[in-house]
């Protein structure tokens, strides 16, 4: 699986360097900016830690559709790889992987992809008591390009802008109501 990783990854620069903007710029350089914010959910994490598996998330997040890739299931392994529309007018779909799956230690780490940026999304869910379960969650951004290093900043700030309450929020009522929060 790590191979498939290094290969996705190389493909994903391949692309990058086809790109004309990343090409006429000789002075680029690569900015990597991260930031990490922790949820408090009102639920076990038996019942928590699925929920951000990339199909279980149709569950509480409004718009979300990915469009499955391999395997031919909606199953989550390491590989696992789908797409989804892009929010933003100048990138159309992004390309998602899930890298790391580890359920025994409540981990799920996705790579996602666009020809100016690349991301990992690394959730770890751990029990506070048994129906109480924090999550944190990390965005990693690195630019491709410099329109990729400014796409990023903004997405990283509009990400947070709530500090991630507003996925506490839709998750929580989720676990309360068995159905997704409608905005």
């Amino acid at each position: 699986m790590r191979n498939m990783s290094i290969l996705l990854i190389l493909s994903m620069l391949m692309v990058s360097c086809k790109n004309p903007q990343s090409m006429d710029n000789q002075n680029f350089k690569a900015e990597k900016i991260s930031k990490t914010e922790t949820i408090l959910l009102m639920g076990s994490i038996q019942n928590v830690f699925p929920l951000f598996g990339a199909f279980e998330e149709r569950k509480w997040a409004e718009g979300w559709n990915p469009t499955l890739i391999y395997p031919t299931t909606e199953i989550l392994e390491e590989g696992t790889t789908f797409k989804t529309k892009a929010h933003r007018h100048d990138e159309t779909e992004f390309l998602w992987r899930i890298t790391k799956y580890q359920p025994e230690t409540h981990l799920i780490q996705y790579l996602v992809s666009t020809p100016n940026r690349y991301w990992t999304i690394t959730v770890i869910c751990k029990p506070l008591t048994a129906d109480k379960t924090t999550a944190q969650i990390t965005y990693t951004f690195i630019g491709l390009n410099d329109t990729g290093n400014t796409i990023n900043k903004q997405a990283l700030e509009k990400m947070y802008e709530q500090n991630l309450k507003d996925w506490e929020e839709s998750i929580n009522f989720y676990l309360h109501h068995g159905e997704m929060k409608t905005h």
